[in-house]
């Protein structure tokens, strides 16, 4: 089981950007996949998640700027992200699990390696 996440970089404030998440060897609408985002020396926290009913919530700091979607037919779960400020800069993750508990990050089994973003001013 993987998860591929891609599609950081670097952008300036008030861009955009769209993180991939691939999986293989895990149907992604089987399971409830989210994003988190970690800076270094801080906690990492939640940004959105979408359940396998396909509902989806989001973290307050992101809402109205970021959309966590899923693709079923290329396994892929996405994060696009807009208007983005100095304060999203951080390695963002993606993440699976069965748990509907899914604000917490120890409910998730498996994780992808992290893609960076990197948002100047």
């Amino acid at each position: 089981v993987q998860l591929q996440a891609s599609g950081g970089g670097l952008v300036q404030v008030g861009g955009s950007l769209r993180l991939s998440c691939a999986a293989s060897g895990r149907t992604v609408s089987r399971y409830n996949m989210a994003w988190f985002r970690q800076v270094p020396g801080k906690e990492r926290e939640f940004v959105a998640a979408i359940r396998m009913s396909g509902s989806i919530s989001y973290a307050d700091s992101v809402k109205g700027r970021f959309t966590i979607s899923r693709d079923n037919a290329k396994n892929t779960v996405y994060l696009q992200t807009t208007s983005l400020r100095p304060e999203d800069t951080a390695v963002f993750y993606c993440a699976s699990t069965k748990s509907v508990a899914i604000y917490q990050d120890a409910n998730y089994d498996v994780w992808g390696q992290g893609t960076l973003v990197t948002v100047s001013s």
